[in-house]
């Protein structure tokens, strides 16, 4: 018991860790990418840089040997946490406020709920459907708003949409490949998922890098995308597999507030956003709706609440 507590506070560390490194990621990104690097080149250091560090980080752990029909699990894994996700968030980034952006990731819970409740059959209770609601509510208003709040043209509303689709993946990510992950090291399950979302990448990104003013480009920008890459990538995600491990879909996603709270104070103090009064409102309706559903009962919960009530009957 005492190990599984211990083991549960590590993973509650590490999700923290790891939301609060990509709510910082979001202003820094988005300043790389108003600088020379463009979004879809982003995503090709990223998946690049990443694949790179966890393949030099495997030659330091025990190697793992990986069971043919996992390798298959893996690309589909990789392409919807890495291609898809990345893909879609770091172009959003790149056409949205990081404000905007960050506040879209608080949108998976109430995502992640819905999947567990239709794949996992989780209940479905009160609580869980006015939480939904409220974190609907406050993703449309964002959305909706985003446009009049900053008098952009519809790149904004594209790039919001962008970054919801973002939140879609990951949250599919979580729910299904659940099992994989506990099977395998952190390091393990990065070096493949990262190296096959590399692979799938390169063909799509190749003639952008080939004209990409490397020269041209600052020490700050380089400096922003290697901050991106390092801890937004590789540090990340090791800290994030590590609470995966550890700590239901739910509760991993739960902690994509911590991402707008760092992000929101980042990106306004330097300038890079604006947080409205729309804004404010959707953050708020955004956050209870992750509450309630984050504290509504789990399966788990209710069958031994079930078990308890027969036994009182029993007796």
């Amino acid at each position: 018991m005492e190990k599984e507590k211990r083991e549960s506070a590590i993973g509650h560390v590490c999700m923290a860790l790891a939301c609060a490194i990509w709510g910082l990621m979001a202003p820094i990104g988005k300043d790389a990418m108003t600088h020379g690097i463009g979004g879809f080149e982003m995503v090709t250091f990223r998946a690049v840089g990443g694949a790179l560090c966890f393949w030099i980080a495997s030659l330091f752990v025990k190697s793992e040997e990986v069971r043919h029909k996992d390798m298959l699990l893996f690309f589909f894994a990789g392409m919807l946490s890495i291609v898809f996700n990345q893909c879609c968030y770091t172009i959003g980034l790149s056409i949205t406020s990081p404000v905007n952006a960050s506040i879209m990731t608080t949108t998976m819970p109430i995502i992640t709920m819905i999947l567990a409740a239709i794949f996992l059959h989780e209940p479905v209770t009160s609580k869980k459907v006015i939480g939904i609601f409220c974190g609907a509510t406050g993703a449309f208003i964002l959305i909706t708003g985003s446009t009049k709040n900053t008098g952009a043209n519809e790149g904004v509303l594209i790039g919001d949409l962008l970054c919801l689709l973002a939140q879609c993946c990951f949250a599919i990510y979580l729910t299904i490949f659940k099992h994989l992950i506990s099977r395998y090291t952190v390091i393990t399950c990065m070096k493949w998922m990262i190296t096959y979302a590399a692979i799938v990448i390169m063909p799509f990104s190749f003639n952008r890098m080939s004209v990409l003013p490397w020269q041209e480009i600052s020490g700050k920008t380089w400096a922003e995308t290697a901050f991106v890459v390092v801890l937004g990538t590789f540090a990340a995600y090791i800290l994030m597999m590590r609470g995966q491990k550890t700590l239901r879909p739910t509760v991993v996603s739960m902690y994509n507030y911590v991402q707008p709270t760092v992000a929101c104070a980042v990106s306004v103090a330097a300038g890079l956003g604006v947080l409205g009064w729309g804004q404010a409102f959707a953050i708020v309706l955004v956050f209870s709706g992750v509450y309630l559903v984050t504290q509504s009962k789990s399966r788990k919960d209710l069958k031994i609440e079930s078990r308890k009530s027969q036994k009182i009957q029993n007796k």
